[in-house]
């Protein structure tokens, strides 16, 4: 096996460009496969086609609410339920009730890169950890 194939798969799913490229070089730097997209049905399909290991999840996006792109996902691939890592800059009470009832975890926008590679790193299964390392 070599390295891209041994590489923990990240999903990034943000309607900002930015943040998604962003995401994708810090990612990449920090050694994870990582696929971005910028609609909820684009990250559907890549779920649908491919595995990957954490889903990095905005909870705005334009097509599709960040929860039902969590709970489809987590319909395709179960173990997502706990590797996924909503970002959102909506601090409403609404939005934490959406976050909180998906049980994931979540960071806030504006945050540091360091802070979502670590999360990510957090969520990797430990088999996961052991075949990269």
């Amino acid at each position: 096996m070599n390295a891209s194939e041994s590489a923990i798969r990240v999903l990034v799913v943000d309607d900002e460009p930015s943040i998604c490229r962003a995401l994708t070089i810090a990612l990449s730097r920090a050694g994870f496969a990582v696929r971005a997209t910028v609609t909820g049905d684009d990250a559907l399909a890549v779920l649908r086609a491919e595995a990957v290991d954490v889903l990095v999840l905005d909870l705005r996006i334009p097509d599709l609410r960040g929860d039902a792109i969590f709970q489809m996902a987590t319909a395709l691939q179960p173990h997502l339920r706990a590797q996924t890592l909503f970002v959102t800059g909506d601090v409403t009470e609404h939005a934490e009730a959406l976050v909180a009832a998906c049980g994931a975890h979540f960071i806030r926008k504006p945050f540091a890169l360091a802070d979502v590679i670590n999360a990510v790193h957090a969520l990797v299964p430990p088999r996961r950890h052991s075949a990269s390392a």
